[in-house]
C-alpha cells in the first residue's frame, strides 16, 4: 500500500506532530507500506529515514505564514493518481488543503489529523484568520474527507462539534518506552515541565501555583524546559521575578539525551495546558516513570483510572491544590505511580499498536467492509 504523509513542517523544536508524524511514517514502514512524507522545506536530519521517503517542497516567500508551495501541489496531484491514502496533518495553511483538492476524481482515500486545531481554545486564537481560511478553502478540505483521525474521545467530540460527518479513527500517538534508569541521584527533588512555551501551555498558571508552594516545599525546584517563539521566555521569566519565585530555573530546549537525561533528574512532571489534542511529553514522562500533572484541557483522564498521576481541573486554586498534596509524598510514593504510568505506556501507547491500527483503518478505508472498533461513524 502506497501511503502519502503530508504535514506543513516538522520544526524539532515544536514537538507533537513534528515527532509523532514522522515516528507514525517510521512505524507505517517498518509494517511493509510504502511511506512518503511530504513537508515543506527545511526539514531536519532526523526525517531522513531508511523506512520511508522524505519530499521536501518550497514555498513562497509571499505570504509565508500560508506555506503556499506549487510545487508540492503538483507533486500531490500526481501521487494521489498511484497512491491508496493521503493522510493530511493539520489545519490552516496551503499543505492542509492541496491533499483534498489532489484525491478529486481519484480512488485515493483521503484522512485527516487535526491536531488539536478544531480545539475552541485554539480556535479563539486568531480567529478571524480561521474563519476567513475556512470559507476560503480549509473548510471544503475538510468536509471532502473520507475519514478523520482523533487522537483522544475530546478530539472526536471537536471534530462533530465543527460539523464534520465522516467517520473518524480514535487512534493515541505513540511513545518510545525507553530503557528503566536508576532515577535520580541526589539534589534538590525536581518538577518538571517539559515542552514548547507557548500562551496554549498555561506556563503562566504553573508560576502562580509554584509562587504559593514554594516556600512549604524547600527541598523542591521548578524546571521550565523548552523554548518558544518570539520573547515568550523573557515574558515568564519576568513574571516568575515579578512573582518573586526564586526556585525555578529556565534552561532551554532538550533534545535526544539531554530530553531524557531532564526526564530522569525529573521526579514530577506537570502540564497545566489550556488546550491539548493529546500531550505528547505526558507520555513520554509516564514513559520514563515519572508521574504527572495533567490540567483537563489535555486528554488524560487515565491518570487517575490507571493511578499514575492525576488530572485537575484548569486555574491556579486547583493546580496549588493538587501540588501541595503531590510534592508532599514520598519519593517511593511517586516511583510507584512512576512504575504504573510506564506499564501503561507499555500496554496501550506502544508505536508497533498505533501503527498496526492505523494501517488497519487505512485498509479499511480503501477496501471497505466493517469498520476496526476504533471507527466511530456516528
Amino acid at each position: 500500500m502506497k501511503v502519502i504523509q503530508v504535514i506543513s513542517s516538522i520544526p524539532q523544536e515544536h514537538g507533537g506532530p513534528s515527532y509523532s508524524v514522522p515516528r507514525l511514517s517510521d512505524v507505517l514502514g517498518q509494517l511493509g507500506a510504502d511511506v512518503h512524507l511530504h513537508v515543506s522545506a527545511p526539514v531536519p536530519e532526523r526525517c531522513i529515514s531508511t523506512t520511508y521517503q522524505t519530499h521536501c517542497h518550497p514555498h513562497w516567500r509571499f505570504l509565508n505564514n500560508l506555506c503556499i508551495s506549487p510545487v508540492m501541489r503538483r507533486v500531490l496531484y500526481r501521487e494521489a493518481g498511484i497512491a491508496e491514502i493521503i493522510h493530511n496533518h493539520g489545519l490552516w495553511l496551503m499543505p492542509n488543503i492541496y491533499p483534498a483538492w489532489a484525491v478529486r476524481r481519484t480512488a485515493c482515500r483521503l484522512i485527516m489529523s487535526p491536531r488539536g486545531m478544531l480545539s475552541s481554545w485554539s480556535l479563539r486564537r486568531s480567529a478571524w484568520k480561521k474563519r476567513l481560511m475556512w470559507f476560503l478553502g480549509q473548510g471544503q478540505a475538510a468536509r471532502a474527507a473520507h475519514a478523520f483521525h482523533a487522537t483522544a474521545e475530546a478530539e472526536y467530540r471537536e471534530i462533530r462539534a465543527a460539523g464534520l460527518r465522516a467517520p473518524v479513527a480514535i487512534i493515541p500517538n505513540g511513545v518510545d518506552v525507553p530503557a528503566e534508569s536508576n532515577g535520580v541521584t541526589g539534589g534538590p527533588r525536581r518538577l518538571l515541565f517539559l515542552g514548547r512555551l507557548h500562551p496554549i501551555k498555561g506556563i503562566d498558571v504553573l508560576l502562580h501555583a509554584w509562587q504559593r508552594m514554594e516556600h512549604r516545599f524547600p527541598e523542591w525546584e521548578l524546571h521550565i524546559v523548552g523554548v518558544g517563539a518570539g520573547d515568550y521566555q523573557t515574558q515568564l521569566e519576568r513574571l516568575a521575578n515579578r512573582l518573586g519565585v526564586r526556585r525555578v530555573c529556565f534552561p532551554g530546549p532538550a533534545f535526544g539525551p539531554h530530553k531524557t537525561r531532564q526526564f530522569q533528574q525529573a521526579e514530577l512532571f506537570v502540564l497545566p495546558s489550556h488546550s491539548e489534542n493529546f500531550g505528547i511529553a505526558v507520555a513520554e514522562a509516564l514513559a520514563h516513570g515519572l508521574p504527572a500533572i495533567v490540567s483537563k484541557g489535555a486528554p488524560w483522564p487515565g491518570l487517575e483510572t490507571h493511578d499514575c498521576g492525576w488530572w485537575v481541573e484548569q486555574g491556579v486554586d486547583a493546580l496549588a491544590d493538587c501540588l501541595q498534596s503531590a510534592l508532599a509524598l514520598a519519593p517511593e510514593k511517586l516511583r510507584e505511580k512512576g512504575r504504573r504510568g510506564r506499564q501503561w505506556m507499555e500496554k496501550d501507547f506502544s508505536w508497533n499498536r498505533v501503527g498496526r491500527m492505523m494501517l488497519e483503518t487505512y485498509c479499511w478505508l480503501v477496501g471497505g467492509g466493517p469498520p476496526p472498533a476504533w471507527v466511530h461513524r456516528n
